[in-house]
């Protein structure tokens, strides 16, 4: 197997590219990814630089409207069952053809892949068995009934059969591995530089527009706005709420905008009765944790003024959040608004759950993942020491470390966040918020081990209803069940910027990705 994939990454390297004339793209990313393993993670800095290379069942353009990918039609067979025909003349990167063995192995191997900071096994949970019908059919047989399965699986990036069992992760990060059926093939990784990829003259759908594409991973907001006025790089992502008007103003640079459906919120530990970050007032060990109150969950929400966190943190690059998911999406109930900031409700609360004084708690945060990441936890610690606790300190990391730390439960109470993309928020609230369980696949986001049995239940109900609208209003349900439970602090949807030099455009894509995908040359 070792000699199989190494050989693949010697032929992708001698492999001729598209004419040299074709232009060539750098894009400055903010956050590296983890992986170049496509089954590694869920999280966006991963599935951004993946989908260049890999290609899933379906995708998603920049409104989030479902497009056929190397799926081209499902249908429903019976409750349980889904017959989905595969494209065919499709080929990996080393030439050999893409089958329906492809997919079922790639299905199975998203179960359950070592050390993954953003598992996908709550995308497979519902999957009992992949049949392989013919060589471009596959029929999918459930669990449980499962409307929304292709929004599941269709997600899954897909990777030859041919790899077998034994391929690593390891595999895929030293190259040896990448062989997808994506428009880009991959030439190089430098950890913490960047990863180069050249065009896939054999790819089934439009011709690759660029040679070469280059992902230059650039964490520091200064260094991306420096690297694109000086031309080093063509697109930027991230563009922190200083440097808008700066470029607002340029001819040489054109601004593109999004409100994502990203929301950003606060965990805090629930599983354990000792949380490693959790003091008295004096920085002692507390005999109990706190945070497994409902009472000091929501005391800490009402001690976020989210409406300052938006106006000046951000400087109106975000939208108060009150749910995981915005208007517009299923599941959205438009009840539920943010917490309003109630100093006073907060301190009975907190005398209520019987912390009159307080306690101690230091915050984990990361510093590259999104705007002002670190500024928004310097905000929140201030927000909390007016409240009455002791902020005993603010860790900020890069989030290719933050990351995989939050996912072991290293950290009591934490930021994060999770883009909904999919036509409801069943993903989200099944990854986030459902009682985590390996063997099921559901909670593997869940990093603060919430768990709430009347709110499982309704999502359960909602995850094996086919009509829409009662599905909807399922959904709805538990959200509210999990919100007035203090679940997690949800702050704000981001709103996203990009900028791009001249001669390069942008199509802003609400699932926040930035890859080659919504990346043009400008008409």
């Amino acid at each position: 197997m070792i000699r199989s994939v190494t050989t693949l990454a010697l032929s992708l390297i001698l492999a001729t590219g598209l004419a040299a004339h074709a232009a060539d793209v750098s894009i400055g990313r903010a956050t590296e990814q983890g992986s170049l393993d496509p089954l590694f993670s869920d999280l966006g800095n991963d599935v951004s630089t993946a989908e260049n290379m890999f290609e899933s069942m379906i995708r998603f353009d920049s409104k989030l409207r479902i497009q056929p990918a190397l799926a081209v039609s499902w249908k429903l067979l019976d409750p349980m069952t889904w017959e989905i025909a595969l494209r065919e003349g499709v080929k990996f990167h080393d030439g050999s053809p893409f089958t329906a063995a492809d997919v079922a192995y790639s299905l199975q191997r998203a179960r359950n892949v070592p050390n993954s900071p953003g598992p996908l096994s709550s995308f497979v949970r519902a999957v009992k068995e992949t049949e392989v019908v013919g060589p471009h059919t596959i029929r999918v047989h459930t669990i449980s009934p499962t409307p929304l399965l292709m929004d599941m699986i269709g997600r899954i990036f897909i990777i030859p059969a041919a790899l077998g069992p034994a391929v690593t992760t390891d595999d895929f990060n030293a190259g040896r591995a990448m062989n997808g059926t994506g428009p880009y093939r991959f030439k190089q990784w430098l950890p913490g530089d960047r990863v180069t990829m050249e065009a896939n003259p054999a790819h089934w759908g439009e011709k690759p527009e660029f040679g070469t594409v280059t992902l230059k991973f650039l964490a520091n907001p200064a260094a991306r706005s420096a690297a694109l006025l000086s031309g080093s790089v063509d697109v930027i992502e991230q563009i922190p709420p200083s440097d808008i008007g700066v470029f607002q103003n340029r001819a040489d640079v054109t601004l593109f905008s999004a409100v994502s459906t990203r929301v950003v919120y606060l965990a805090m530990d629930q599983g354990r009765d000792d949380s490693p970050f959790v003091t008295d007032k004096d920085g002692k060990p507390l005999g109990a944790n706190p945070l497994k109150d409902r009472r000091v969950r929501l005391a800490l929400s009402k001690m976020i003024n989210r409406a300052a966190i938006a106006e000046r943190v951000l400087a109106g690059a975000g939208e108060p959040s009150g749910q995981i998911v915005p208007e517009g999406m299923g599941g959205h109930d438009p009840a539920l608004k943010p917490m309003a900031y109630d100093a006073e409700g907060a301190r009975r609360l907190l005398t209520e759950a019987g912390y009159p004084d307080g306690f101690g708690i230091t915050l984990h945060g990361s510093n590259n993942r999104f705007p002002n990441d670190s500024q928004l936890m310097q905000a929140i610690a201030q927000m909390f020491t007016r409240g009455g606790l002791k902020v005993n300190g603010v860790e900020v990391l890069p989030y290719n470390v933050y990351a995989p730390r939050a996912t072991q439960r290293q950290f009591s109470l934490f930021d994060f966040s999770y883009g909904s993309i999919g036509s409801s928020s069943l993903n989200g609230l099944t990854g986030v918020l459902a009682t985590f369980d390996a063997a099921v696949g559901t909670g593997s986001l869940n990093r603060a081990r919430y768990s709430n049995k009347q709110f499982d239940a309704v999502l359960g109900l909602a995850a094996a209803e086919f009509d829409e609208a009662k599905r909807n209003r399922f959904l709805a349900e538990a959200t509210k069940l999990a919100m007035e439970d203090g679940a997690i602090l949800p702050l704000y949807w981001q709103r996203l910027y990009w900028a791009a030099r001249k001669g390069f455009a942008v199509d802003p894509d609400r699932g926040e990705a930035t890859s080659v995908h919504f990346v043009s040359l400008a008409r």
